[in-house]
């Protein structure tokens, strides 16, 4: 057997030769021919010379390197010559290989960095939707707001009556139908009785449109209105139910009971930001009386200036602990161990509880300054009284003194 391959090997080798001459320049030196064919021919394993095939295609770009034993192009053809019947499908059989490593050199890096990031990015582009919280009155009228709005409206799912829920379409006149096909595609508005306005997947220039259909129903407007962006983001291969980040969360999916939540919390962060204003400026007030009384040692404020400021104070803080519902857990959350989370991540992100705390501390020296200069007012109508009840004794014995010398006379 050794002895026909070796023939058959020496007939190959002349045309072996004269097709190595025809592919080198004139310039180039054809290599010696060493004798890889014996070496090969004495393989055992039926893989060697599939093995040394491979070899010689991966490096065929690098002629003159040494890659296991191989030291020339000439043997990398020799090899070939052992593993094909004829000399002359060297060439063709070549060239494929050839063609096939430059194509899938070139293939490679189009699928991984083309598809794979544009891709990825649209994607997630796509699945985040912004959130716009807005204050901007102190009251709104639910029922008339839903009176007109009866078509876009979401029948609640709680027992929660101190909001409502509107759906409108994607890009489209608030007061119309406009349908929309997905969630992401639609537009809610969650609508607050104590004025809070939350809107998702509006766009900044169309947030007039929709503030205009609450504003009919609104009373207690503020000169300034008050606003706070958010965003959610969607994404359905997250490994947990939720993800929080700076100024968005992750979830699964985001459906109506999502929307209420968020938009619940929302709602109380933007209008615990107004009564917190309020309270800042009440501050702000008795610290400037402070001074002012630090300096001449007395101070100038009536009486009816007084209670309205106690007045002020306490319906701030009602208004907070009633109308916000600060304390008062969502029914949602209730139900839902997943709400609950996304309830609760979102409080300890906008931090209510913390803010609430330093709203009743603020209010507390609101109350301190209160109760201090009711108690100056206070003594100060008392010694009015005093120095009156003293005049009128003072003008009774005069006018005694009068009568008693008039008669003796």
């Amino acid at each position: 057997m050794m002895r026909s391959v070796d023939v058959h090997v020496k007939t190959l080798t002349p045309s072996l030769r004269t097709l190595l001459s025809s592919i080198f320049t004139p310039k180039q030196k054809p290599p010696s021919l060493p004798l890889p064919l014996y070496f090969s021919s004495r393989s055992s394993s039926p893989h060697a010379s599939s093995r040394f095939f491979s070899n010689a295609v991966a490096v065929s770009t690098a002629p003159i390197r040494v890659f296991h034993g191989i030291r020339s192009f000439e043997s990398l053809f020799a090899v070939r010559a052992f593993s094909s019947s004829t000399a002359a499908s060297l060439q063709p059989q070549q060239n494929r290989n050839q063609n096939q490593l430059e194509e899938g050199s070139e293939k490679v890096p189009t699928l991984e960095v083309g598809d794979g990031n544009h891709g990825g990015l649209e994607e997630e582009t796509k699945l985040s939707l912004p959130v716009r919280a807005y204050f901007f009155s102190t009251s709104v009228d639910l029922k008339g707001l839903v009176e007109q709005n009866k078509h876009n409206f979401i029948p609640p799912t709680s027992r929660m009556t101190n909001y409502v829920v509107l759906k409108f379409g994607n890009h489209t006149d608030p007061t119309g139908t406009g349908g929309c096909i997905s969630g992401s595609e639609c537009i809610y508005m969650v609508v607050f009785q104590y004025g809070s306005i939350v809107l998702f997947n509006v766009r900044e220039h169309e947030v007039d449109e929709y503030l205009k259909v609450v504003e009919r129903h609104s009373s207690g407007l503020l000169s300034e209105m008050r606003k706070d962006e958010y965003e959610v983001r969607e994404n359905p291969d997250l490994n947990t139910w939720m993800q929080g980040g700076l100024d968005y969360i992750m979830l699964q999916f985001l459906n109506i009971d999502g929307i209420r939540t968020i938009g619940s919390v929302l709602g109380q962060s933007i209008a615990l930001d107004y009564y917190g204003r309020q309270v800042d400026g009440m501050v702000a007030e008795f610290t400037d009386i402070n001074r002012g009384m630090e300096k001449t040692g007395t101070f100038t404020m009536d009486r009816k200036k007084l209670f309205q400021l106690v007045g002020k104070a306490n319906s701030n803080l009602a208004d907070v602990i009633l109308k916000l519902g600060l304390f008062e857990r969502s029914d949602i959350a209730w139900k839902d161990a997943k709400y609950a989370q996304i309830w609760e991540y979102l409080r300890d992100e906008f931090e209510l509880t913390q803010r609430f705390a330093s709203l009743d501390f603020k209010l507390k020296f609101v109350e301190h300054n209160i109760r201090f200069l009711q108690e100056i007012l206070q003594n100060r109508k008392s010694d009015f009284l005093e120095w009156l009840i003293i005049i009128l004794i003072s003008a009774e014995i005069a006018i005694s003194l009068y009568d008693m010398v008039r008669r003796s006379l």
